[in-house]
């Protein structure tokens, strides 16, 4: 069992960095990259259809996309799928997470 503390457990400003056993920094340090900005996006699904198709959309026109109704959005953070979800109302709009797409790093 580790004895790490997660992220949260810290002032911020003040999360120490941290090396394991091997010597490898941990991902406990990440002050540096918090003001980073990053694109988020949250697709309800795809469509496609010609120039003529979309030109002659207006106001009230319904796009007929390519997932079901309760079916889980896609999350990506610069172009890159990290996350699956469902659309909620929190005042507005927004979306909560229920699954984390785990991928393999390439450049490891």
């Amino acid at each position: 069992m580790s004895d790490d503390l997660t992220l949260e457990e810290f002032p911020e400003g003040q999360t120490p960095a941290a090396q394991d056993e091997g010597g490898q920094k941990l991902a406990t340090d990440l002050t540096t990259v918090f003001d980073v900005p990053v694109n988020i996006s949250a697709v309800l699904g795809k469509s496609q259809m010609s120039v003529a198709q979309l030109l002659k959309l207006d106001r009230g026109s319904v796009l007929e996309l390519d997932r079901k109704v309760g079916e889980a959005i896609d999350i990506f953070v610069n172009n890159r799928l990290v996350a699956r979800g469902e659309v909620v109302v929190v005042e507005d709009l927004g979306v909560t997470m229920t699954e984390i797409i785990k991928t393999e790093d390439k450049n490891a």
